[in-house]
C-alpha cells in the first residue's frame, strides 16, 4: 500500500509550477522578460511578480503572517495601486528584485504551510466579509491552480518570444520533432482551420 501525504503532494505540485514559471525567464534579455505579448499586456516578469504577491497574500496576510509589515510596495493590495500594478515590472524593478521576491515568497509560504494543518482556517483580507474564512487546504489548491495557469501563460509567451517550449528543465513534455516538423504541423493546423472556416 502506498502511504499518502496530502500536504507533500500539494507542495510538490506547487513547486513544479513555481519552477516552471521562473525557468521561462532564463536566457532572455531585460526587454524580452518585460515585453507585453498579448493585448492585455501579459509578460513574463509580470507573471512572476503577480504570483509572488498571490503567495505572500494567501499564505502570509491570510494567516496573520504579513510579509511586508508596515512598508508594503506601492503595488500591494493594501495600497491605492493602479489596476494591474502587480502584473508588470517598472524600469526601476530589476529582474533580480522580482525573482528574488518570488523565491522569498516561497520560503514565507512554505513556512506557513509547514506550521499549520491543512484544516487550519485563515481570513482572506480582500475577500468579502461574509466569506473571508478559508482553510489552508482550500487556499493551497487555489494557489496551485493560479500558479499553474500563469505557468501556462508563460509557456505561450516564451514560445512567442523565441520558440522555446517545455514544462520544466529536464521535463520537456513535448512530442519529438525539430523545427521543420513543427512548421509542418502548424501548416496542417492552419489548413484545417481554414477549411472549417470556409465550410462554416
Amino acid at each position: 500500500m502506498t502511504a499518502s501525504d496530502p500536504k507533500a503532494d500539494l507542495l510538490r505540485y506547487l513547486q513544479e509550477a513555481r519552477d516552471a514559471l521562473l525557468w521561462k525567464l532564463e536566457g532572455l534579455s531585460e526587454y524580452d522578460v518585460r515585453r507585453p505579448l498579448t493585448p492585455t499586456g501579459t509578460n513574463l516578469l509580470g507573471l512572476v511578480k503577480h504570483t509572488a504577491g498571490v503567495e505572500l497574500g494567501y499564505f502570509g496576510d491570510t494567516f496573520g503572517r504579513p510579509y511586508f509589515g508596515e512598508n508594503p510596495p506601492p503595488w500591494w493590495y493594501t495600497q491605492d495601486a493602479e489596476p494591474n500594478a502587480d502584473m508588470w515590472a517598472t524600469p526601476d524593478e530589476s529582474r533580480e528584485d522580482i525573482t528574488g521576491l518570488y523565491r522569498r515568497a516561497w520560503e514565507h509560504a512554505d513556512g506557513t504551510i509547514a506550521a499549520l494543518p491543512l484544516d487550519a482556517v485563515g481570513r482572506v483580507p480582500w475577500w468579502p466579509e461574509e466569506r473571508r474564512e478559508a482553510t489552508l487546504h482550500h487556499l493551497l489548491v487555489r494557489v496551485i491552480a493560479d500558479s499553474s495557469r500563469h505557468a501556462g501563460h508563460a509557456d505561450i509567451v516564451r514560445e512567442l518570444i523565441d520558440g522555446s517550449v517545455g514544462l520544466t528543465p529536464g521535463k520537456g513534455s513535448m512530442p519529438p520533432g525539430d523545427r521543420a516538423v513543427w512548421e509542418a504541423h502548424h501548416r496542417r493546423l492552419e489548413e484545417a482551420a481554414s477549411q472549417a472556416g470556409a465550410a462554416g
